[in-house]
């Protein structure tokens, strides 16, 4: 399923402060072995190698993860692999991809797909359908997002409100999209799932260049001039300059909120494969398969009476517990992470309140 004119952009700048104290500013968590023996980006191209050449992916990160991801990543072009200088949200990254694709591609309208790195999705085959699927709508002009069908009421993820089913020859559902819906609290994520016609907003999108420039020029002009002066610096050799001067002037601003929630082309790919958003520790419960007690352990761990515990460490460190439930405990070489299951989401706000502190600067 592999399309010569396919572009695939990976957005992999985050820190991933619910993963310290693994994640750290020098580690990000794309580059942790969250789940199996492969880093996050390292799954995250491996499964789009099946939808794009690896001459045609691109990666856009934090300056400082280029290095480590060039010497993961030796089957993506060195120039693919692209560095933000400052971390200003989904919309200035998208814009400087699809600049990028557009200045690089021999095609006049190239279409392109926008991915998280922090996925986990194992059946590769089902999702390369799907992209393939909507890689056909984006062409003729669609504005195509994934939405995951909710399998509880998740207060943790974004919704996408689906209409009426759109006609098509292809495997894949597609839905009209009547808009976006901000995280929600418990009573209306219920709603959410009863009604049956929302989905979760998987973060995926698949479109042509000119469509999103279309958009950014109607809804978001500062990003449609930075994008069309990235562009031109491709070609004059002042790529990493104009960036730089592009970037300070954008201020930080999410995808959704310039263009997704404004737009009146969208359409809903529904997700036939699993999927997962490894959010927080407590992600890890839904990929690992839990030992004695309901425990997920990864390391080397003994305990007497332990239940419903995230344990994560290593074999050359013993973690030993007694009459605990529903704890995380996380150890590293110089850090260990205990909190109960239900306080996970309660990490960033841990981590700000050390980074006041110096004596603390080092762990971060």
């Amino acid at each position: 399923m592999v399309k010569n004119n396919f572009y695939a952009v990976i957005m992999a700048g985050g820190k991933g402060e619910r993963f310290w104290p693994q994640s750290r500013s020098s580690n990000p968590k794309p580059l942790l072995r969250l789940v199996g023996d492969l880093t996050l980006i390292e799954q995250t191209v491996e499964r789009l190698k099946s939808v794009a050449l690896p001459e045609n992916i691109f990666i856009i990160t934090n300056c400082d993860y280029v290095p480590p991801m060039k010497s993961l990543l030796p089957d993506i072009p060195r120039e693919n692999i692209i560095g933000e200088p400052t971390g200003k949200d989904t919309a200035p990254c998208i814009a400087m991809a699809a600049a990028v694709v557009s200045a690089r591609s021999a095609l006049k309208n190239p279409v392109m797909g926008i991915f998280p790195a922090d996925h986990v999705i194992k059946d590769v085959e089902a999702f390369a359908r799907i992209i393939d699927d909507s890689a056909d709508l984006a062409e003729k002009g669609g504005i195509v997002t994934i939405g995951v069908t909710p399998t509880y009421p998740s207060t943790g993820y974004g919704y996408i409100h689906c209409g009426n089913n759109i006609p098509t020859n292809s495997e894949t559902r597609f839905y009209n999209g009547l808009g976006f819906k901000e995280k929600p609290d418990p009573e209306t994520a219920r709603k959410f799932l009863a009604d049956g016609s929302y989905k979760w907003n998987a973060g995926m999108f698949i479109w042509s260049v000119s469509t999103i420039m279309d958009a950014f020029k109607k809804f978001a002009p500062e990003l449609e001039a930075a994008a069309e002066g990235i562009k031109k610096s491709v070609k004059t050799g002042k790529f990493i300059e104009t960036v730089e001067g592009e970037y300070s002037k954008l201020k930080r601003n999410s995808i959704d909120y310039a263009v997704m929630e404004k737009i009146t082309n969208l359409v809903v790919a529904e997700c036939s494969f699993s999927w997962d958003d490894v959010g927080s520790w407590t992600a890890l419960k839904n990929q690992i398969r839990p030992s004695e007690n309901n425990n997920i352990v990864r390391g080397l761990h003994s305990g007497l009476n332990t239940r419903d515990c995230i344990i994560v460490g290593d074999n050359n460190h013993l973690i030993s517990t007694i009459d605990v439930d529903d704890i995380i405990i996380v150890h590293t070489d110089d850090a260990t992470l205990v909190c109960k299951t239900k306080s996970a989401q309660r990490l960033k706000e841990l981590l700000k309140q050390m980074s006041s502190d110096p004596k603390f600067s080092k762990y971060l």
